[in-house]
């Protein structure tokens, strides 16, 4: 079975930064603080690659762990079963300067701009701290890598915005305070999770076609977590759906806007903002019913309760595995069990 990426030829040629393997992040859940009640199954059997100068798109839902991917690639969260290569290295193996090599080879662009900044601190000092943190102690070369990265993100005149605090900048220029911060050890990979959610839609263009700037400059591999499709056709090459804690459909972009197969992405692009009023009652594939709960999530697929194509004594019973429909298209789901797989 041929790994989901670029086309395959594409594949040969590139690197992949990241490998995720059957990875499983759970949270325990205790009663009283002492009795365990079950856990949660945030992340429950996620397996990809993001090769070098790649765009992903990670979509779904509220609740669908997304964020949760995030963190447990960043190290936040503790891996409960399977495992992260960053550059063909297990992050399991790392010790303390390993993990502090490894973070300083991934930025972190945040959704909330203004709550990921501290307030106490000014410009220079928000870019400075964390090149002090990793051994960077010469002061020409923060300044240089502070002027570029300023002059890459538009936050310019520099030596205006360098005294500046967060809440002296407006929500476009915090967000780009973020990214500068987030690229000023020179990364590999950036993860930007809902990263124009809470800007103005004049803003969030801007914002994505600064990070898209970054990435044809420094060959960057991106993470883009978005609960909007709006935006992804424009910014990635391939996308992933997740739904209840699992990677329910991979295509390529153009593939996948085309023709998504899983009902429940089907469901997300019926749900997608539309500005022509004559579509307003055209929306009639959307599931009604909540996201299963992930500490008892439901037997078979996790969508059969909401799905309208439901296979009786399948579905309900019995958890797909992935069917390759095309070469660079797959789907968690038993609609696509006679078709050709690779």
């Amino acid at each position: 079975m041929p790994s989901l990426a670029k086309p395959l030829s594409q594949q040969q040629e590139q690197k992949a930064v990241l490998r995720v393997e059957d990875l499983h992040t759970w949270f325990e859940v205790r009663r009283m603080g002492f009795f365990k009640a079950g856990d949660v199954r945030a992340l429950d059997g996620v397996s990809f690659e993001l090769y070098e100068g790649e765009t992903i798109s990670i979509v779904g839902e509220s609740g669908c762990g997304k964020s949760t991917l995030a963190k447990t690639i960043l190290g936040i969260n503790h891996i409960t079963k399977g495992s992260v290569h960053f550059l063909g290295e297990d992050l399991s193996t790392l010790d303390k300067e390993g993990w502090k090599r490894y973070r300083s080879n991934i930025g972190y662009i945040q959704q909330d701009p203004y709550g990921a900044l501290p307030p106490f601190m000014n410009v220079q000092r928000i870019l400075e701290e964390p090149m002090k943190i990793n051994g960077i102690k010469d002061k020409e070369e923060q300044q240089r890598r502070i002027r570029q990265v300023l002059e890459e993100v538009k936050l310019a005149p520099i030596e205006d915005f360098l005294p500046k605090f967060p809440h002296m900048l407006s929500g476009g220029q915090q967000q780009r305070l973020v990214i500068a911060r987030a690229m000023i050890l020179e990364p590999k990979m950036l993860i930007a999770d809902e990263p124009v959610s809470m800007l103005d839609a004049s803003v969030r263009i801007e914002i994505l076609q600064l990070l898209q700037a970054l990435q044809r400059r420094h060959n960057l591999a991106i993470i883009y977590i978005t609960h909007d499709l709006s935006t992804v056709r424009y910014f990635s090459e391939r996308i992933f759906t997740m739904y209840g804690g699992k990677i329910i459909e991979k295509s390529s972009t153009q593939a996948l806007l085309k023709e998504p197969l899983h009902p429940y992405t089907k469901a997300l692009f019926e749900a997608t903002s539309d500005p022509d009023v004559q579509n307003l009652y055209s929306y009639k594939d959307i599931p009604s019913g909540e996201p299963p709960s992930l500490m008892n999530p439901p037997k078979g697929c996790r969508f059969h309760p909401r799905c309208r194509q439901i296979i009786k004594g399948l579905c309900d019973q019995q958890m797909p595995p992935e069917f390759w429909v095309r070469d660079d298209h797959a789907a968690l789901c038993w609609l696509y069990k006679d078709e050709k797989n690779a």
